[in-house]
């Protein structure tokens, strides 16, 4: 019974190593908001200023990020012809004037260590990928929180550049620690 459902499982894994699906998006989005007639906003806009002043550089690293995506992986790579997981990092915080480190196991020693439950947008993920190996061998950049769901972008050798959830079991199970690094 073992071996069967060992079977099976390498079967499902193998399958979703061969679909490469390639995802293109625009370089310019849009964001449409509609409000009711008669909403005062004139207390909360402080407010909101502050927090927005404040997340507006993760946004634009966020915003750079993404448009790379669809953008097919190649080891060692920081152009839209070809980039690695560090690569995305580093060229998103290059092009916003934050100097990092280029690898992800040297990404991992700067920064300021979060829980997991703790993570905002922009901040860093690192992941041990390989069954054998100890050091860390993969980043992404948190795009999105949701209670418990947290969405990142990242580089991966099958699919290029995407976005995925720490809910995929593969993720959840290879991630090693979150840094705050703005």
């Amino acid at each position: 019974m073992r071996r069967i459902l060992f079977i099976i499982l390498t079967c499902l894994l193998f399958s979703n190593c061969i679909v490469k699906k390639k995802t293109t998006y625009s370089k310019t989005r849009t964001v449409t908001v509609a409000s009711k007639e008669g909403d005062t906003i004139t207390k909360t806009r402080k407010k909101r200023k502050k927090k927005s002043t404040e997340k507006s550089e993760a946004d634009k690293i966020i915003s750079t990020a993404l448009t790379f995506s669809g953008t097919r992986y190649r080891f060692g790579g920081t152009t839209n012809k070809g980039m690695d997981c560090s690569g995305l990092v580093y060229v998103s915080l290059r092009e916003n004037q934050i100097d990092f480190p280029r690898m992800s196991h040297e990404m991992a020693t700067k920064g300021k260590r979060i829980q997991r439950g703790k993570v905002q947008r922009g901040d860093l993920l690192f992941f041990n990928t390989k069954k054998r190996g100890k050091r860390i061998n993969h980043v992404g950049l948190v795009v999105q929180v949701e209670g418990d769901d947290i969405q990142f972008i990242h580089a991966t050798s099958s699919r290029g550049v995407i976005v995925s959830s720490m809910r995929e079991g593969f993720w959840n199970h290879a991630f090693i620690k979150a840094t705050r690094i703005l």
